[in-house]
């Protein structure tokens, strides 16, 4: 449990620092940003649960599925973040990377 809590914390840290700066050398305008910048976090925190797995005892392996669950909530995450504030305007309030990461992160916990 202590494993799973410090992977959790390790892929929020990683992904929130290191997601930023690689989204800025991604050329891509307008709204899909937010988009491509999903799609760099789910990778970051798949990664970094792949790195964690082989240091940390408690952790198991992740697989394809956990990869494509990330992505999956992330993107829609995005949308939410994008599209969402006109339908339920206190989703403006939360900041869109911190959704879209909060998306990957719970993309990553889902079991089969």
């Amino acid at each position: 449990m202590l494993g799973r809590l410090i992977l959790i914390l390790l892929q929020i840290v990683v992904a929130w620092f290191l997601a930023p700066i690689i989204a800025k050398y991604v050329p891509v305008a307008g709204v899909f940003g937010l988009f491509v910048f999903a799609i760099i976090c789910a990778i970051i925190v798949f990664l970094v649960g792949v790195l964690a797995a082989q240091v940390l005892r408690d952790v198991g392996q992740p697989g394809s599925a956990t990869l494509t669950w990330c992505l999956i909530l992330a993107l829609v995450a995005a949308a939410i973040a994008t599209w969402g504030p006109s339908l339920v305007p206190q989703i403006g309030r939360v900041p869109d990377r911190a959704l879209v990461l909060a998306g990957a992160i719970l993309g990553y916990l889902v079991k089969k």
